[in-house]
C-alpha cells in the first residue's frame, strides 16, 4: 500500500505535501496576531512586568539583601547565576500574554544578568604559564581513593591540594601519588602534594578546634610561592533557620587574616571554601585574591555537586601570580569535581 501523504492547499489552488516551515510560520503568526490595534498590550502583563523588575533589582542589588533573616543575602549570592533562568520564563509569559509592557520589563533582568556574568563566557585563556595547580575535595566516603588520586594527578598538576582526607585513607593517597610527587605534607584533613620542594609547612588556625587548613612555601623554578589549602566548614539550608553558615563565616574571616599577614607576595589558595565568589561572607578572602576561573576560565566552572554542578565552591584564588587558564576536571569518586589552573609565577615574562 502506498504511503499516504498529508496534503495542504498550495498558493496556486492545487495541493502538495505540508512542510514544517509553514507550521512554524503559522505558530509565529498566532503569537503576534492581534498585537496591532490592541490597546490592551500596554495594560496586560503588569504582574509579569513587576516580577521582572523585582528580579532585576534583586540581581543588581544582591549585596544589599540583608542576612538578618536566614542569611538570605548569602543564599541568593550562592545561586545568583541561576536567577537568569527566570528570564526566558518571563519572556514566554510576556509573549503569551501579548504584553509589550512585560516584554520591555524583561529586558531589565536580562541586561543585569549579562552585565554580571556575560564576561565569563568570553575566551580569556592565554598560552604559557609555568605552574599548574589543582584542588579536589575527595570526599571522606570515597570508595576509590587510589583511583581518585591517580585521576587528579593525570591533570599534570605540579602542586595538588586534597581536602576531606580521612585518616585511614591517607596512606592510600600517599601511595598512589608517590610516583608523581616527591614532596607532600598532610595537616589534619587537608594535604598538599608538590613536584617542588616545600618548606615552612604549618597548620592555619581557622577557629574550628581541629585542623582543616594549612600553609606551605613551595620553591617553584620561578621563585617561592605561599600555598594555602583550606576546607571551610559546611553550610546548611534549613526550613526553620534558612541558610546557616555562621561557623563557615568565622573561619573565612580567620583565613583572610592569615593570608593578609603572609609575608610572601605570591600567594595561592586552594580548597573547598563552601562558598562562591559572589558570597559576601567570603569578602575577607576574595577582597585579597582573585579567582583563576573568573580571570582566565571559560564559563562558570561549577564544581558541586558532581552529578549536576550548581555552584563553584571549590576555588583556586591567587595574587602575585598571573592566571593563564582555568578548568574543571572530570568526575572522580567524590561528590565534588576537581578544578585546576595554569598560572605564571614569573610575572616579568609576558
Amino acid at each position: 500500500m502506498a504511503q499516504q501523504a498529508y496534503m495542504t492547499e498550495t498558493d496556486n489552488g492545487g495541493s502538495g505535501p505540508e512542510h514544517r516551515g509553514p507550521r512554524i510560520r503559522r505558530l509565529l503568526d498566532r503569537l503576534v496576531t492581534g498585537w496591532r490595534g490592541d490597546r490592551r498590550i500596554w495594560r496586560r502583563g503588569l504582574f509579569t512586568a513587576a516580577v521582572a523588575v523585582l528580579l532585576a533589582v534583586a540581581m543588581a542589588a544582591h549585596a544589599h539583601i540583608p542576612n538578618a533573616v536566614g542569611n538570605l543575602g548569602s543564599l541568593t549570592e550562592t545561586f545568583l547565576p541561576w536567577l537568569g533562568l527566570v528570564v526566558p520564563v518571563l519572556l514566554a509569559v510576556a509573549l503569551l500574554r501579548r504584553s509589550v509592557t512585560a516584554l520591555i520589563a524583561v529586558l531589565l533582568p536580562a541586561i543585569v544578568w549579562l552585565n554580571l556574568f556575560g564576561g565569563l563566557f568570553a575566551d580569556k585563556t592565554a598560552p604559557g604559564g609555568d605552574l599548574t595547580v589543582a584542588t579536589h575535595n575527595v570526599n571522606a566516603d570515597n570508595a576509590d581513593p587510589a583511583g581518585t588520586a591517580r585521576a587528579v594527578a593525570a591533570s599534570g598538576a605540579d602542586v595538588l591540594a586534597l581536602e576531606e582526607l580521612k585518616a585511614s585513607a591517607v596512606p592510600t593517597y600517599e601511595g598512589a601519588l608517590a610516583s608523581t610527587y616527591r614532596y607532600h605534607a598532610v595537616v589534619g584533613t587537608v594535604g598538599l602534594w608538590s613536584k617542588y620542594p616545600m618548606s615552612d609547612v604549618d597548620a592555619v588556625d581557622i577557629r574550628l578546634g581541629w585542623k582543616r587548613a594549612m600553609r606551605a612555601t613551595v620553591a617553584t623554578p620561578a621563585g617561592p610561592v605561599a600555598v594555602y589549602v583550606a576546607h571551610l566548614p559546611s553550610v546548611r539550608v534549613k526550613l526553620e533557620a534558612g541558610f546557616t553558615a555562621r561557623q563557615r563565616d568565622k573561619s573565612a574571616d580567620a583565613l583572610g587574616e592569615a593570608i593578609a599577614d603572609e609575608p610572601l607576595d605570591r600567594k595561592i589558595l586552594l580548597g573547598d571554601l563552601n562558598g562562591t565568589m559572589n558570597d559576601r561572607a567570603l569578602n575577607a578572602i576574595t577582597s585579597q585574591l582573585r579567582s583563576t576561573q573568573g580571570a582566565a576560565g571559560d564559563g562558570f566552572g561549577f564544581s558541586w555537586p558532581a552529578a549536576f554542578p550548581l555552584a563553584r565552591i571549590d576555588q583556586i584564588l591567587v595574587t602575585g601570580v598571573e592566571p593563564q587558564t582555568s578548568w574543571t576536571l572530570p568526575a572522580t569518586g567524590s561528590d565534588h569535581l576537581p578544578v585546576a589552573a595554569r598560572v605564571r609565577v614569573d610575572t616579568s615574562v609576558s
